[in-house]
């Protein structure tokens, strides 16, 4: 006679991409880091991904960490700098 087990589904459904690229789950909104909100909070923000030599990436990284600072805004104030030099 085998035993029976009873499993317990969570009662929340998982969270999909968009959810983690919005920062629409629970976790995210509750978590301990600090999120800037785009100008317009209406709007989606859009998502950019560029491949670094791993080496680059590594320097990066660090010099980040040692100005605590986090690379997404480091790179998001770039960007607004090289647009409005090239508009």
């Amino acid at each position: 006679m085998s035993k029976g087990k009873t499993i317990a589904f969570p009662s929340a459904r998982p969270p999909t991409a968009d959810d983690w690229v919005s920062g629409g789950t629970e976790t995210q909104k509750t978590g301990n880091t600090e999120r800037q909100k785009p100008a317009n909070t209406s709007e989606k923000p859009a998502r950019l991904t560029i491949d670094l030599p791993q080496e680059l990436h590594g320097q990066f990284k660090a010099a980040c960490a040692r100005h605590r600072t986090k690379m997404k805004d480091e790179v998001l104030a770039f960007i607004e700098k090289w647009t409005q030099e090239h508009s």
